[in-house]
């Protein structure tokens, strides 16, 4: 099925139903920070854990088999495994504003379902015990809105690193021939590189507007990551920080379309193929990667005209049709985040190191 894209800051906001809010500290021995995906209605909610290395919560309730179908919020968020307090935050303001899972007859007799994943950034603010804790969850959520995603050094992505640049958050949206709305929301902060070598781009550069820097500057990049992959404990009072071997990307794909639990299991999985286009490599035992499935279930999947021997068969190509859709867009989400960050602490972003590659979109 044919897709007409979306303006290329489009993202997960642009599905029905959803909203993003970000909270972040930066400076003062603080470089970290959370996310939060409302859907305030729910959301039929699948999950694919992929890295050896995973900080996850209520993960297994997303398992096809399991009771709950739907989740009312998904927590990303920074500080390894201490960071999934932040979603403690989430579910006390849902059970504030009476969203959650009725366990009982009476309407405050609920249980708020907020599934998490962590990135490890622990220590890049210069303080390992400054960490996002329920006050960063509570503030995420309180300024969820349905309007444009903010992207690059923010939120969850406050402390990421990307391949020795820095790190943050892309988020990228397109819209099916049918109408479904398909998108993205990517936490960036891999081991694995991110940009290609042989142009100075990243690796899902197109349709982003970049342009291939100046020689000068594939140079600088080149000798710039080589510099941080060359630091070792020996040399660590050295300006550029080592690159951790404890890494993860993390995020959510999401559509409009009415998706089984099974289905969004699959729209997960499947959108690791777009990680792994955007990042090589990935899925290290160090990595963690984790990604969320949404779908808010605003109108059915619309078959398509198809010849009688095909008959039967129309739903399933609609669903690969969002299928293909959501790994390209979690693909390109991801290279926004490389694209879009600021440079933070120590890191430098790659706006900094090839300014070349944006004179078409500055």
């Amino acid at each position: 099925m044919a897709r007409a894209p979306l303006p290329r800051r489009g993202g997960l906001t642009d599905v029905p139903g959803l909203q993003v809010g970000h909270a972040q500290r930066i400076g003062r021995g603080w470089r970290t920070g959370t996310t939060v995906v409302l859907a305030a209605d729910g959301a039929v909610a699948g999950c694919d854990v992929r890295g050896g290395g995973p900080g996850t919560r209520e993960t297994d309730l997303l398992r096809p088999e399991a009771m709950i179908e739907r989740v009312d919020a998904i927590c990303l968020s920074g500080g390894s495994a201490y960071g999934l307090a932040a979603a403690d935050g989430v579910l006390g303001w849902l059970e504030e504003h009476g969203i959650g899972f009725r366990v009982g007859q009476e309407p405050h007799q609920i249980v708020p379902i907020v599934p998490a994943a962590v990135i490890f950034d622990l220590g890049r603010g210069g303080r390992f015990t400054n960490r996002p804790d329920q006050a960063f969850g509570r503030r995420a959520v309180q300024r969820a809105s349905s309007g444009t995603v903010a992207t690059g050094t923010v939120g969850a992505g406050a402390g990421a690193s990307a391949g020795g640049l820095q790190g943050g958050i892309g988020s990228a949206s397109t819209v099916l021939a049918d109408g479904t709305v398909v998108a993205a929301l990517a936490v960036v902060n891999a081991a694995g590189k991110v940009i290609d070598p042989a142009n100075g781009l990243p690796w899902m550069h197109a349709g982003l507007g970049l342009q291939r820097p100046s020689a000068a500057e594939r140079t600088a990049l080149r000798d710039y990551l080589a510099s941080v992959a060359a630091v070792s404990p020996a040399n660590a009072s050295r300006a550029r920080p080592p690159v951790e071997t404890l890494n993860t990307t993390i995020g959510v794909v999401a559509c409009s379309a009415r998706l089984t639990k099974a289905e969004c299991h699959k729209l997960a999985s499947v959108a690791h193929d777009g990680l792994a286009r955007a990042v090589r490599p990935v899925h290290s035992m160090f990595d963690g990667d984790t990604i969320f499935a949404l779908a808010t279930c605003v109108h059915e999947l619309v078959a398509p005209t198809l010849p009688d021997y095909l008959v039967g068969r129309g739903r399933q190509l609609a669903f690969n049709a969002v299928l293909e859709a959501g790994a390209e867009c979690f693909a390109r989400a991801c290279a926004g985040a490389v694209i879009e960050a600021r440079s933070s602490g120590d890191l430098l972003a790659y706006r900094d190191l090839c300014p070349s590659a944006y004179r078409d979109i500055n």
